[in-house]
């Protein structure tokens, strides 16, 4: 017998803890489902920091143009305006619930990153922000009694008549339960660990996404997938992410010929946006038929990147190198998804109940290629506002995208089955849907993709879905937005159409037409 419940929060980074401790210092008794551990998310990894202009030089104006700027023509303004001008009150909550920001004489420390035309980064131990955020939010949500489920994943929702039908389980499948909230909050993050190289934890695998298609959510933008310029890349070695805020401090990129390189690609060199950086180094590793490129922090004084980077140089050092001595390989790797279940401004997505903030939320705040540290700053922005819609619930949803896509989903009776090979699909990801893709490489894709869901049982609406479908399903759904739009803009870039398409500045919407039609 299921049982009725409040809010139910899906997620544990920063948006879904967020939402947690305020709904909680609301009066609410939200309930938290994590995947693994209540800190484990993507937040925890994110070492840069949290964008807010807070600088005597700087102004929400000139955020939001930098925001907009790096967008590519598909940034929701009045979004961004939302983000940029909320900013230093969220930043006032995070102080509030604990999280100790860097400061330099009694004033905040920023940093500058990419594609900022202003110092705006705070950040928390150097570059330990987002893990410093994670356990502020933590502690907190146990201060207040939060209720935890821990190590439970998420199989299956769909909507009935008085709300949600929600199936989770342990990871192993075994201990299956079901609830039935009047409403879900949607905060799962992305699924940049589909990819053979990424940034991201292993929990980060987009199954909230396709299951809320499955129940009839709209989808947007998820072709739009951010690849991380700078990611260490060593055999045996994590695909441990080198915070842009180096390149920010005066850190140059050099290929295996010992060359600088990015200034014949970007006026801004090693600040130019990050799909620009990566594909630079993309087509520098073809160039030079090389695994690496370089991170040179040499000429910089030991004793300030010590300082400012001591995760970063902590974890080098268990492999014997030294930023002030050596220079370290690096790749790119998948980082962050700009698409995700549609939502308006106040995080309603196309189905009445179903809420969703942080990086598993198309808001459109990022375009179609996110600004450096506005991703933690999105998650307590529109946290923010989904904590209003738990308060005042109201009508709304998200505005119908300039086009549609509708993906059929495979029948084992008419489609040729093969069974899922992870490590297949991760690399078939990674080839064919990552920096650089063209129609054939994406088509190729989508029939192995397919094969590989057909293998499955057939996904439906409530159905509960093994990881290997969900896993193949949100593959299907990457590699069918990139196959169709036929242009190039912000981290999406076609080697068969290389140029931005005035009919194409508009968002791509995404349904899922299970084959049993429900």
């Amino acid at each position: 017998m299921a049982r009725r419940e409040g809010p139910l929060i899906i997620g544990s980074g920063i948006a879904g803890l967020y939402v947690a401790v305020r709904a909680r210092e609301q009066g609410l008794h939200p309930t938290v489902v994590t995947k693994g551990s209540l800190d484990e998310s993507n937040t925890k990894y994110a070492q840069g920091g949290i964008a807010c202009a807070l600088g005597p030089d700087d102004s929400a104006e000139l955020h939001l143009a930098d925001t907009v700027r790096a967008g590519a023509g598909l940034v929701d303004e009045e979004a961004a305006r939302h983000l940029v001008e909320e900013a230093p009150a969220r930043i006032a909550d995070l102080v509030r619930l604990g999280v100790p920001f860097d400061a330099v004489d009694g004033q905040v420390a920023l940093g500058r990153e990419a594609a900022h035309s202003r110092a705006r980064i705070l950040h928390a131990g150097g570059d330990a922000t987002g893990l410093h955020i994670e356990e502020a939010l933590k502690r907190r949500a146990l201060e207040l009694a939060v209720e935890v489920r821990e190590q439970t994943v998420l199989r299956s929702l769909a909507r009935t008549g008085r709300g949600f039908r929600v199936e989770l389980s342990r990871p192993d499948g075994r201990e299956a339960e079901t609830l039935e909230p009047s409403t879900v909050v949607l905060a799962t993050g992305g699924a940049g660990s589909l990819y053979r190289e990424s940034s991201n934890p292993s929990v980060a695998t987009g199954e909230g996404l396709v299951l809320a298609a499955l129940a009839g959510a709209l989808l947007s933008d998820m072709e739009f997938v951010q690849f991380h310029p700078t990611v260490f890349l060593r055999d045996g070695a994590p695909r441990y992410l080198l915070t842009e805020a180096l390149r920010g401090e005066g850190a140059l990129l050099r290929n295996a010929r010992g060359e600088r390189f990015m200034p014949r690609y970007h006026r801004d060199g090693e600040l130019a946006p990050r799909d620009v950086v990566s594909r630079a180094i993309r087509t520098e590793l073809l160039r030079t038929r090389s695994r690496c490129v370089y991170l040179d922090a040499t000429a910089l004084p030991r004793d300030r990147l010590f300082a400012r980077f001591p995760t970063v140089c902590r974890f080098l050092a268990t492999y014997a190198l030294d930023p002030s001595r050596d220079r370290i390989p690096v790749t790119p790797a998948a980082h962050f998804l700009i698409g995700g279940v549609a939502t308006d401004r106040e995080g309603r997505t196309s189905l009445p109940g179903l809420l969703a903030c942080g990086e598993a939320a198309a808001t459109g705040v990022h375009g179609a290629n996110r600004l450096a540290s506005n991703s933690l700053l999105e998650g307590v922005v529109f946290g923010e506002h989904v904590l209003r819609q738990l308060l005042h619930p109201g009508g709304g949803g998200p505005a119908p995208p300039g086009r549609l896509l509708e993906i059929g989903l495979p029948d084992a009776a008419t489609t040729r089955v093969e069974p899922v090979d992870p490590e297949k699909l991760r690399s078939l990801l990674w080839e064919e849907v990552g920096i650089f893709r063209t129609g054939a490489g994406l088509q190729r894709a989508i029939r192995r993709f397919t094969r590989w869901l057909a293998a499955e049982p057939s996904p439906r609406t409530g159905a509960s879905l093994s990881p290997n479908a969900t896993h193949a399903l949100t593959a299907l759904v990457l590699a069918s937005a990139a196959a169709a739009r036929t242009e190039s803009r912000g981290v999406h870039y076609r080697s068969d159409h290389p140029r931005p398409v005035p009919a194409w500045r508009t968002h791509l919407g995404v349904r899922l037409v299970p084959a049993d039609g429900s």
